[in-house]
């Protein structure tokens, strides 16, 4: 459950985030001068420390980045218009659509033999290589285990975009 329509989308955009090896919603309760308060997410990254991260409206509240920082957490209050600018949360809305679905290991076999022959594949060269699932579930279920990798933030997936085996 997420405290905002703000929260959800910042939750897209952390599953999408290759950086994000995991997340919590509504994690835990720390105090601040204000009270106590209950961050959006806390997140572990693959590089550093953990941030517990708010969706807020404008700008994070220093109180409770100071109340964090006084419980050991670092903290991030992450402003609407940088949650929804450019096209990363429309292209992660696309693919979580498709998250509950799976990808079956003909295709996923498939499509990486094809891109480690190929290097890159734009969506509309890999529409042939599913045979047992659609390809766009085919594709965004990989995408989403990071099995291959798509760039979310030039513009919304169309034909064109280009689609890479995911590197750590």
């Amino acid at each position: 459950m997420y405290r905002s329509r703000a929260a959800r989308d910042l939750g897209c955009v952390l599953d999408v985030d290759p950086a994000v090896v995991a997340w919590l919603c509504l994690p835990l309760e720390f105090d601040t001068e204000l009270g106590p308060h209950v961050p959006d997410f806390f997140v572990n990254y693959e590089r550093g420390k953990p941030f517990l991260l708010d969706a807020v409206e404008d700008e994070e509240n220093p109180a409770i980045k100071e109340g964090a920082a006084l419980a050991g957490y670092q903290y991030r209050g992450i402003p609407r218009k940088e949650i929804e600018a450019g096209f990363r949360l429309a292209n992660a809305r696309d693919l979580l659509r498709y998250a509950h679905s799976r990808t079956p290991l003909n295709d996923r076999i498939r499509m990486l033999s094809a891109l480690d022959e190929a290097g890159s594949l734009t969506v509309a060269e890999c529409l042939h290589i599913f045979t047992e699932v659609k390809p766009m579930t085919g594709i965004s279920w990989m995408a989403l285990h990071q099995l291959i990798a798509l760039d979310l933030d030039e513009r919304m997936i169309d034909p064109e975009t280009v689609i890479r085996r995911f590197q750590r």
